[in-house]
């Protein structure tokens, strides 16, 4: 079994009001998003619609998404909030593709999460997903 790499802080409560980084990658990093209308993604996730659930910012690439959330009030976790999210978008794109092109997955098992602290890092990240590349790399230390 291939080892995962736990990038949660222990002992962190992930409904806390704050900004959180989120990027999920489609199931084998497959471009499965390449022709999914963004606005309908974005639309149909609806996560600005739950209670204390602001989406920050966010770019649609054709093997992942990252987004931007604040959390403010909210009774829902960052967990809760990713599960619906990839729920929703699995039953939309599976209902807009043609039969044969229907896919058993379309999200990686995880996804990856980082809290964001300051407002440096929060413009930083901001930036990064403005000019988000598939090669261009994260570093995190530049970022805080």
């Amino acid at each position: 079994m291939k080892f995962r790499k736990n990038t949660r802080l222990k002992s962190y409560d992930y409904s806390s009001d704050g900004f959180y980084f989120v990027t999920v990658c489609t199931y084998c990093r497959k471009p499965y998003l390449e022709k999914v209308a963004v606005k309908e993604v974005a639309e149909l996730a609806q996560l600005g619609n739950l209670p204390g659930v602001h989406v920050d910012y966010f770019v649609v690439m054709p093997t992942h998404i990252h987004f931007i959330l604040r959390l403010d009030s909210s009774k829902y976790t960052l967990f809760q909030i990713v599960r619906g999210f990839k729920s929703k978008t699995t039953v939309f794109v599976n209902k807009t593709a043609e039969q044969a092109r229907r896919l058993h997955r379309l999200w990686q098992p995880n996804y990856y999460e980082h809290v964001i602290r300051s407002e440096k890092a929060l413009l930083n990240i901001r930036r990064y997903i403005e000019n988000n590349l598939e090669t261009e790399k994260l570093n995190w230390k530049t970022l805080d």
